[in-house]
């Protein structure tokens, strides 16, 4: 039997004990495995109280049951769904009873989700929307997941590519009638005209910069600066917590330090570093290495120094915020001159703390303002973006040389669109977006 057309059940709720559990399943058998345990079926899509039995008869729990018949479902399959106390015990049993039933096995990783995609009840950019919804940590990413979740491009790259389908019948008609005079031109030039708008529609989107893309991610905040300038104090005021070992001697910090920061919604990766200066020990050598690696890939810099100096060289484009610290201490001077901004705090005492939090805020909103909307959210999905663009200025290139040649440019900038919204040759990548999901989604 081929796996798709066995019955599927797993928990869809959160870790155990819980006040209720549910208990999904999907599939063919849906129904009767619902009988089995529930003694009927309940009416579709009410939520209906009901006694769960074992195979023996013996009483499981008193729970709540729903019917979907597919493919009126999530998945686009007969589905039923559970709703149990919650204890390890009450599952266990549940469970025991399902596995017992014949053509019933337990899902893997993504399976519902896969098999909604496989239904056509959501397309493949939709499913990733899904994904990062599950795995949102801040108010932003979860609008951005949601927009995605909704159809914000996946609507977009079906309308590009049904436009892109037409342009192509236009101009394959061209062919065909390319012995009647002016015939030809008269379907060739409102399809390239099409073409050359759909282009620059596309363009735009791509012309983001993958800030939508970082949104999933988050900013990435370094701090850096001399040893025992406080640099893993002023980390563990911004996380609020005790992240990072801080001690009087130099050199306790040998390796990186992350931890992600929810900022007014944004995701922001602070991440402390080792002291950076000259050192024969080795393994401290790799640390303040490592320091300057991450220096150079961060969004921004927050070199911390107790006088205002700066002690690294400017990173390219990152800009870099330079902290004055323990002024608590150290005697009040004028700072140096900074190409960007400049902070004074007291990492130990929070002085200046909200000041810069509020900065950093600042940051990522500007970082994220004209971006956050934007309908990129995935490396895979910017690739096949830009394939589509290329066949299609290829197209408008290869007209001149030969409608032909236009025409079957198109085709490629279809079927690319295509493998955006999961509709054709993505069976190797389907098992890599479904099992990070996790079991029962």
């Amino acid at each position: 039997m081929h796996p798709h057309d066995q019955t599927i059940f797993a928990l869809s709720s959160g870790r155990l004990p819980s006040a209720i559990a549910i208990v999904r399943l999907s599939g063919s058998h849906a129904g009767a495995a619902l009988q089995a345990l529930a003694g009927r079926l309940p009416t579709p899509r009410m939520a209906t109280r009901a006694l769960l039995r074992d195979s023996e008869g013996e009483p499981i729990d008193d729970a709540v049951v729903l019917w979907f018949p597919g493919p009126a479902s999530a998945t686009g399959e007969n589905v039923a769904e559970l709703h149990v106390h919650g204890s390890r015990a009450v599952l266990a049993a549940v469970f025991a009873t399902l596995s017992a039933l014949p053509d019933l096995r337990a899902a893997e990783p993504g399976e519902f989700t896969r098999r909604a995609f496989e239904n056509g009840k959501i397309d493949l950019t939709e499913a990733e929307g899904l994904d990062d919804l599950i795995h949102a940590d801040t108010d932003r990413q979860r609008r951005q997941a949601l927009r995605q979740l909704n159809g914000l491009l996946g609507d977009k790259a079906r309308n590009w590519r049904r436009q892109i389908i037409e342009a192509s019948a236009l101009i394959e008609a061209g062919i065909d009638f390319a012995d009647e005079g002016d015939v030809p031109e008269e379907l060739i030039a409102p399809a390239i005209a099409r073409i050359e708008i759909l282009l620059q529609e596309i363009e735009a989107s791509l012309s983001a910069r993958g800030r939508s893309e970082r949104l999933r991610d988050g900013l990435t905040v370094v701090i850096a600066g001399p040893p025992n300038a406080g640099k893993s104090t002023l980390m563990n005021q911004l996380a609020r917590r005790e992240v990072a070992i801080v001690s009087p001697y130099a050199g306790t910090t040998r390796d990186v330090i992350e931890v992600q920061l929810d900022l007014d919604g944004y995701p922001v990766m602070v991440i402390d570093t080792a002291g950076i200066r000259d050192t024969d020990d080795p393994i401290e050598q790799e640390g303040v290495r490592r320091a300057r690696a991450r220096a150079g890939d961060a969004d921004l810099v927050l070199w911390l120094s107790e006088d205002g100096s700066l002690g690294i060289d400017q990173q390219g484009e990152v800009p870099i915020w330079i902290v004055r610290n323990k002024i608590d201490l150290v005697e009040r001077g004028n700072d140096p001159e900074a190409a960007g901004p400049s902070f004074r705090i007291s990492a130990k005492q929070g002085d200046g703390i909200s000041v810069l939090i509020n900065a950093l805020v600042g940051f990522a909103r500007e970082y994220f303002a004209t971006n956050e909307a934007g309908l990129i959210t995935r490396e895979r999905q910017r690739k096949l973006l830009d394939e589509t663009a290329i066949a299609l200025r290829r197209s408008i290139d290869a007209v001149a040389r030969g409608e032909e040649l236009a025409a079957e440019e198109l085709r490629v900038a279809a079927f690319a669109l295509g493998k955006l919204l999961g509709r054709v040759d993505v069976e190797d990548l389907l098992d890599v977006i479904f099992r990070e999901f996790c079991i029962g989604k």
